[in-house]
């Protein structure tokens, strides 16, 4: 952990703690006790969420999809997001461990990365859909002119821009164009000049996909944009369960803002008090109250440490396992 990452953390830390005593202990202790076993309910439609997400992501998989259990891909990909969730890397440091872990199920290498890079683009394009629909419900249900909406807008519009170039990108060869361009600075990296061919050959695995999987590329659209839409389940169920006014428009809205402020501080580990921070902003936008919006994200934050514990335990079978990997080369189409 650099020194940067741990301040961030520790500010992080800091934020989350102020916020606790700002709403107090035995104020939000009272709110929690509220949901009581109900919290069981509230844990489920992440399943819902995690389940499709997987889903998402097999679509991208093409020929290789039947290689690996659909149990098996589910708990592969866990054990990446608990990667991503750990360690710092906005959300992108366990995505290699998802190319090693399918590699150990016959996935050759090139192309288990290629699925990776090419579901994480699917998913973040469902994302900024989900986000505008969030936005749109956002401006209705919020009769005067909101600064979060604003700000969300301004947002969405740079985060749609990367997902845009960033596709495009993928179309001319993103590897290699990284590699001209470190070439064009100066920069010479052996390590990658050395693996130029499997950085070619990972840039066609994942222009074939856009290219000739069409039909995968909406089929996992589709299934990462029901996943986020799945999110506002858990919202719904935990404002009901606190005894909250509450609809489906709301909790869309809600989601969607609170997935935004999430991704808007995942440079801090685990967005730890960043995530919380945004989540109470969003609700004091909808006329909810701050120990609401605390109670809500302290929720969350033990339904992420339950998954989390639950990916952990995943990499500790993987690592029991002797398998080696397969191969980076591609075997003929």
């Amino acid at each position: 952990m650099t020194r940067l990452t741990l301040v961030l953390l520790l500010l992080g830390v800091a934020m989350l703690c102020g916020l606790v005593l700002h709403i107090g202990p035995a104020v939000l202790a009272g709110e929690i006790e509220k949901l009581g076993w109900n919290v069981v309910w509230v844990l489920l439609p992440s399943i819902a969420v995690y389940v499709l997400d997987a889903l998402g992501w097999r679509y991208t998989l093409g020929r290789h999809a039947e290689k690996i259990r659909f149990d098996r891909l589910f708990m592969t990909r866990m054990a990446g997001e608990t990667v991503n969730y750990t360690t710092p890397g906005m959300y992108l440091g366990g995505e290699p461990m998802k190319a090693y872990l399918l590699s150990r199920h016959g996935v050759p290498l090139v192309d288990g990365m290629a699925s990776v890079v090419t579901a994480k683009t699917t998913m973040t394009l469902a994302q900024v859909v989900f986000i505008m629909l969030g936005i749109g419900l956002g401006a209705v249900l919020l009769s005067r002119s909101n600064n979060l909406l604003v700000l969300s807008l301004l947002g969405l519009g740079l985060l749609g821009f990367g997902v845009g170039l960033f596709l495009a990108v993928q179309r001319f060869g993103l590897f290699m164009s990284l590699l001209r361009v470190f070439d064009r600075v100066g920069i010479r990296i052996a390590w990658l000049k050395a693996r130029e061919g499997r950085l070619e050959a990972l840039d066609s695995a994942i222009r074939d996909f856009y290219v000739r999987d069409r039909r995968g590329f909406l089929l996992s659209f589709a299934s990462f944009f029901a996943g986020w839409l799945a999110g506002a389940v858990e919202v719904y169920l935990i404002l009901y369960f606190l005894g909250l006014p509450v609809d489906w428009r709301t909790a869309i809205a809600i989601e969607a803002l609170a997935v935004f402020a999430k991704g808007g501080t995942a440079f801090i580990p685990g967005s730890v008090g960043g995530q919380e921070a945004g989540t109470v902003l969003v609700f004091v936008a909808f006329g909810l109250t701050e120990q609401a919006g605390v109670t809500f994200a302290l929720v969350r934050r033990l339904r992420e440490i339950v998954w989390v514990a639950f990916g952990l335990w995943v990499l500790a079978m993987e690592g029991r396992v002797a398998a080696p990997a397969e191969p980076c080369d591609r075997p003929p189409a």
